[in-house]
């Protein structure tokens, strides 16, 4: 049989991919031209989109209007979303290929495009970060899962740029156990587009890169904040406070978006005492997680930085669900102890997690839909996942140090916990 040029092989290749994006593209821009939506994606494309074609400041008055006749077809009430731009001035240089393009429901296609691309990037580095191999079926259902679940398709419909700030998370933790540590600290700079989604990580990271005397990875960080910052600062002078006064002014038009208001708005102040308890305690675990990975290497690292992440949705910071896309990496990382642990029969456990967060979060979404002028998402959301990975990384790691059954250098993943 006569071998395929290589180089044949490789073009043939890149058609096919080429053809297959363009082909998902245009799906995507059916069901954007029949289905509104995208209000997460409608204040970063606009508002950026008005400062490239016309220097308007995307946190002035002038530009919050323009979006909010854009999205209402007039001046939006006092008491709905205000849809400001929020996000970090030099965000824009991850939006503006996207602005543009004048058509709304094009740009929308495209940017999902790129974020259903971004999904199947976070599990497929997360996995190699880890060493997670699953078997073709499990690979092939865990897939499914990836683009279908609750936490993935919500983002990925309302257009939120959670799931890029992951993409660049997930990379970062790939490039770390690859010891590619320049790449890492530019990843975690590209990650705080969202800084909500990484204010604890990015100390945590630097910490640890001090703690290992891994300096690339923070000169790396630090140049492309400079960047970051100094574009915006020349470009527009007093961005900074501009942003600041938009992200004062977010919680007065959204819903509880920390366990202590969603606590408060069922219990009052009991509800309140609970949150700043549930803040507290926290606080102590990451303080103490913190310190026990001083000095450790990238597998006590992934542990750290995954349970992180969690904390993050937990701890009190305002969040929402769509930045649960970036818990991927402390998910995959579960599944890869479980294989290492169960072998034959870890495939049967993965799959039960896998229909348990499936339909199970579906299930409650759908159960508890708050339906007002439009459906919103019940705040009993924010629990499910951040809890079970809690749960389950303390006893990944429970198990790991504790089991008579294995010993710890077996486990890949955390042989050094």
């Amino acid at each position: 049989m006569k071998k395929i040029r290589p180089d044949l092989l490789f073009l043939g290749l890149t058609v096919f991919m080429i053809l297959m994006i363009l082909g998902i593209t245009w799906g995507n821009y059916q069901f954007t031209k029949e289905n509104p939506g995208g209000n997460d994606f409608i204040s970063r494309w606009l508002g950026t989109r008005l400062f490239v074609t016309e220097g308007i400041n995307p946190y002035s008055d002038e530009a919050t209007l323009r979006i909010q006749e854009f999205f209402y077809g007039r001046e939006a009430l006092p008491n709905e979303d205000q849809q400001l731009f929020v996000y970090p001035y030099y965000s824009m240089l991850f939006f503006a290929p996207f602005s543009l393009i004048e058509d709304f429901a094009l740009a929308r296609a495209v940017w999902m495009t790129v974020l259903e691309i971004g999904l199947l990037v976070i599990s497929f580095s997360s996995m190699a970060a880890v060493g997670w191999k699953p078997g073709r079926s499990t690979l092939i259902i865990f897939l499914i899962f990836t683009l279908t679940w609750y936490h993935a398709v919500r983002p990925l419909i309302n257009g939120n740029p959670a799931i890029l700030a992951a993409v660049f998370i997930s990379l970062a933790f790939l490039m770390i156990t690859r010891n590619r540590y320049t790449a890492a600290g530019v990843l975690i700079a590209f990650s705080t587009i969202k800084p909500q989604m990484v204010i604890l990580l990015v100390p945590f990271v630097l910490w640890w890169a001090i703690s290992r005397r891994k300096t690339a990875l923070i000169i790396s960080f630090s140049i492309t904040m400079f960047f970051f910052v100094a574009i915006s600062q020349i470009s527009q002078p007093d961005w900074l406070l501009g942003n600041l006064r938009q992200i004062v002014a977010y919680p007065s038009y959204t819903e509880p978006g920390t366990p202590g208001g969603i606590f408060s708005s069922w219990w009052s102040e009991t509800g309140s005492s609970i949150g700043i308890g549930l803040s507290i305690f926290l606080a102590l675990v990451l303080l103490i997680e913190w310190i026990a990975a001083t000095k450790k290497d990238q597998y006590w690292f992934l542990w750290t930085a995954s349970l992180t992440l969690v904390i993050t949705n937990l701890i009190g910071i305002r969040t929402s669900t769509a930045n649960y896309i970036a818990l991927m990496p402390g998910l995959i990382l579960i599944f890869s102890i479980i294989q290492e642990r169960w072998k034959k029969e870890s495939s049967k456990i993965v799959l039960f997690y896998l229909i348990t967060l499936m339909v199970g979060v579906w299930w409650l979404f759908i159960a508890t839909l708050i339906n007002s002028d439009q459906p919103w998402q019940n705040p009993i959301l924010f629990f499910p996942l951040p809890t079970l990975l809690f749960l389950n990384l303390y006893w990944v790691r429970y198990w790991a140090l504790n089991s008579r059954k294995m010993e710890i250098e077996e486990l890949a993943p955390l042989k050094n916990l």
